[in-house]
């Protein structure tokens, strides 16, 4: 699948804007930065993902000549501005948090400084594919945590919003620390292991259950996982525990049985009962069936001996929360800070840095923000990943990221771990320079309120 897509994948008004700048010759140095407003209610925190799409995004950025062909033939602009937009590329610099960072409300997660048109021209995609795969990490983050270290796969291919956000919904849950996905495209696009057990179908599709069991481990092979809940799921168990006992002495085994209805906790039980007592206790049991974090948590605390869950709906359409309050707003042009003064939308000017202070226990305390020129003794969390379409960094292993994730996990106060919204939310402060810049720019705002007093 081609990730950039097309120059046109955009709202129109980033084309009208770029028709105003070039009609007005408006091409100095602009600074734009994402992030997301404030986390949703049943959010704690985010975990940043989709780096790598943006950075792909801007290397390949171009109009093609069917676009432009399409830019002239609109009759929306005037005659040369497609010739104008031919040789438009991204020419700018990139800073942003590593893909795995952990981050909170108003905290910028990629900036971008160039030439006004090419950072207003990325607004859209940048937005679309950076704040769907946040929004799924941290969704899959969530069942991650109340997993306790359970085997997760996302089985959400099938529900998702179409066939990109799809596999990029299996790469966001893999950085989040899923094993893997069912989705087998992810596997020769990302490197993603991919699992996959049985369908009702077959089972169905034979006269006797038995022998669909025997079939299908003779087709798939050893340690192969069978679906038991077609019929009559105790009754499929111990016909489990007899298959195995034939298979046994040819040094075959039954990988796992997989659970997908019904009472998941109850099942799970007698199921584990039944497959210890005929002999099979190495089978494990997956279970999957509309499930999300607070299911898992729910089956764990009631003791479900479940040792993997399949993740799908909930996970690919962030069910709970299933959008951020993200955006991408002007912070400087031509070498002058800007600021956004709409009621309850009001923003911070200038291009900003967020530094990161941990406890004496190295667990995350609090953050502050603050121009970008304005050094703080905490750990910078942007970096500078770009500048003129040329890749600073090589592209990250997953694995890479899959580990940054957990250590970023690891590091967030129980509270913030937790399910339910966190009775003291995670402090960002404001840093006096920031503060100040915003007062100067406020009184120069006659007839505007105070800046409500943020972080």
């Amino acid at each position: 699948m081609n990730l950039r897509g097309s120059a046109l994948l955009t709202d129109l008004y980033q084309l009208t804007m770029l028709h105003a700048y070039y009609v007005h010759d408006m091409n100095d140095t602009a600074v734009f930065e994402l992030f997301v407003r404030r986390l949703p209610p049943q959010r704690n925190f985010l975990v940043a993902a989709g780096l790598e799409q943006a950075l792909q995004y801007l290397e390949e950025l171009h109009f093609t000549d069917d676009e432009l062909a399409w830019v002239r033939d609109s009759h929306l602009f005037r005659s040369g501005f497609a010739d104008w937009l031919k040789a438009l590329r991204f020419t700018g610099d990139v800073h942003a948090m590593p893909e795995g960072t952990v981050f909170f409300g108003e905290e910028p997660i990629l900036r971008i400084t160039a030439p006004l048109p090419q950072a207003q021209l990325v607004e859209t995609r940048l937005l679309n594919l950076v704040q769907y795969q946040c929004m799924i990490a941290s969704k899959a983050a969530r069942s991650v945590v109340s997993a306790q270290g359970r085997f997760l796969v996302d089985f959400g291919f099938r529900r998702a919003h179409g066939a990109e956000a799809g596999l990029l919904a299996a790469r966001a849950a893999y950085i989040a620390g899923f094993a893997g996905t069912a989705t087998v495209l992810a596997a020769p696009q990302f490197g993603i292991p991919v699992y996959g057990t049985m369908a009702h179908s077959f089972v169905q599709a034979h006269d006797d259950e038995s022998d669909a069991f025997r079939r299908f481990i003779a087709a798939y092979g050893n340690g192969a996982t069978l679906l038991i809940d077609t019929y009559d799921t105790e009754e499929a168990a111990h016909k489990v525990v007899a298959l195995g006992r034939n298979l046994a002495p040819h040094d075959v085994h039954i990988g796992a049985v997989r659970l997908d209805s019904g009472d998941l906790g109850a099942f799970a039980r007698s199921v584990r009962a039944i497959l210890d007592n005929g002999g099979l206790g190495e089978t494990r049991i997956f279970a999957s069936g509309n499930l999300d974090e607070y299911r898992i948590a729910a089956l764990l605390e009631e003791g479900a001996p479940i040792d993997g869950f399949g993740l799908g709906t909930s996970l690919v359409t962030s069910a709970d929360a299933p959008s951020l309050d993200s955006v991408y707003k002007l912070q400087e042009y031509a070498g002058k800070p800007r600021f956004k003064r709409s009621t309850a939308k009001a923003t911070w000017p200038s291009a900003k840095q967020v530094f990161r202070y941990h406890d004496a226990h190295g667990r995350m305390h609090h953050d502050v923000i603050a121009p970008a020129d304005d050094p703080q003794p905490g750990e910078p969390l942007l970096t500078h990943v770009m500048t003129a379409r040329t890749r600073l960094l090589a592209p990250e292993p997953l694995a890479s990221i899959r580990t940054r994730t957990a250590k970023q996990l690891d590091l967030l106060p129980p509270s913030l771990r937790a399910l339910a919204p966190a009775h003291k939310p995670f402090l960002i402060e404001i840093a006096p320079a920031l503060r100040a810049l915003a007062a100067r720019m406020d009184s120069a705002l006659d007839g505007h309120p105070p800046r409500p007093q943020q972080g």
